[in-house]
């Protein structure tokens, strides 16, 4: 978003939580976008939001929870499947179910068949137990090395989408996660942060267990250099 503004040249104002990724802070910021810093919950980030939409006039671009959002990010396997054609299986990771719903949505769209599977960190396993209790669950400020699943639940468009369209949920420890990273760079050549890899992370352990043709959405590279180091050196 930062970097659309910045070609549109529109201003950017990026709130995040304090224990954000100083990777994707500093990203922002080099697109000229200003960052506010909040705290690392969702109430916090959405009264911060409000007061500075009310004072500015700013226009909301929530980060998961709204339909053009959702749309956008299930263009990732709307690509992937039409680049490899029939997938059986789709593995994709869940923080707020933005990118997990629009896969799943636009998944089932081009092939009502596959399976689509989300996944979380063990510690951050609000969207797996709404998904099997079919209600709405929290979780509050879960420290998993997945920065980017530590959102406390998924949202009132998200929620609905993923028990239209998922078909199983899977939860993986800490020490899966940072496996898969390594893997990923070790074996495949690639920077994948630890929200990224969860869907690797579920295959190597064995709670995803590959039938047919699977496609794996790994989703962004924005990790700290001392994370990533810490994590190769483990």
């Amino acid at each position: 978003m930062a970097l659309v503004c910045q070609l549109l040249g529109i201003h950017a104002t990026v709130v995040m939580p304090r224990d954000a990724s100083p990777a994707k802070r500093a990203a922002c910021a080099g697109y000229k976008a200003e960052v506010v810093l909040c705290e690392p919950t969702n109430p916090s980030r959405e009264e911060v939001s409000k007061a500075l939409q009310e004072k500015h006039g700013y226009t909301l671009i929530p980060p998961f929870d709204h339909p053009d959002v959702i749309a956008g990010q299930g263009t990732a396997a709307m690509e992937l499947i039409e680049q490899v054609g029939v997938l059986d299986t789709l593995i994709v990771p869940c923080g707020g179910g933005g990118l997990l719903s629009g896969s799943a949505t636009a998944a089932k769209h081009l092939n009502p068949k596959i399976r689509v599977v989300g996944i979380e960190p063990e510690i951050a396993d609000d969207a797996t137990r709404s998904f099997r209790t079919k209600s709405l669950q929290t979780v509050k400020d879960p420290q998993t090395i997945a920065d980017g699943t530590r959102t406390a639940s998924l949202g009132k468009l998200t929620f609905p989408l993923v028990l239209q369209y998922v078909d199983d949920f899977q939860t993986v420890p800490e020490e899966a996660i940072k496996e898969a990273v390594r893997w990923l760079f070790y074996r495949m050549k690639l920077v994948v942060e630890p929200s990224g890899a969860l869907g690797v992370a579920a295959l190597l352990r064995g709670v995803v267990r590959p039938q047919g043709r699977v496609g794996v959405v790994l989703s962004g590279g924005n990790v700290d250099a001392e994370v990533m180091a810490k994590i190769l050196l483990d």
